[in-house]
């Protein structure tokens, strides 16, 4: 993996383990020289994240939508910034550059990108790797739900083990090293049980 997508919040968040994690998080990987590609944001844990790669010599490619970068969020030093249309056409362009990507703490944008993916790769358009960083188990009571998604039969087992979480960033970089997607239809019939 040369690329890694990170889906993260906008804001910093309430608890400092949300920023040592995503400062943490952009220097583990740009010590492995692994290119960060992101929302192109400046504020919250975007920033943060892109700063902290910068920092550390790494490259970071943002890609933000024009209404955005408008509003003045948009991260002026990054290796590389795509401005695009549309929402749409950001995690278009962002899923085609990265061979991986990890959630870390976010909102509304964080989880829809997250979910988008996992359901992509459950589609399967992709057969890239998705990971969530449970800083302070944050991601936890979503997990539940997705349990609770397979109990009631939404959600297959295998398209949740899709689903590689830890609070370790080197036990979540070694399970997506070693990912190896497998096809398995999504439609869930009634006879199957």
């Amino acid at each position: 993996m040369t690329k890694v997508c990170v889906f993260c919040g906008s804001s910093p968040g309430v608890d400092p383990a949300y920023t040592k994690a995503a400062a943490a998080l952009g220097g583990f990987l740009a010590a492995r020289r692994v290119t960060v590609i992101y929302g192109g944001g400046n504020v919250g844990l975007m920033g943060i994240l892109a700063d902290s790669v910068l920092a550390a010599g790494g490259e970071v490619i943002g890609v933000i939508p024009e209404a955005l970068l408008a509003r003045e969020v948009g991260h002026t030093g990054l290796t590389k910034l795509h401005v695009v249309r549309s929402m749409h056409e950001r995690k278009a362009l962002m899923a085609d550059l990265a061979d991986a990507f990890i959630a870390l703490p976010g909102g509304f944008g964080t989880f829809e990108e997250l979910c988008e993916i996992i359901t992509w790769s459950q589609l399967g358009l992709h057969q890239k790797p998705c990971g969530i960083l449970n800083v302070k188990e944050f991601y936890t009571p979503l997990l539940h739900f997705f349990d609770h998604a397979v109990s009631e039969r939404f959600i297959r087992p295998q398209h949740r083990a899709v689903v590689l979480v830890d609070e370790n960033i080197e036990n979540l970089w070694e399970a997506l090293t070693k990912y190896h997607a497998q096809f398995t239809p999504k439609w869930i019939r009634p006879e199957e049980t």
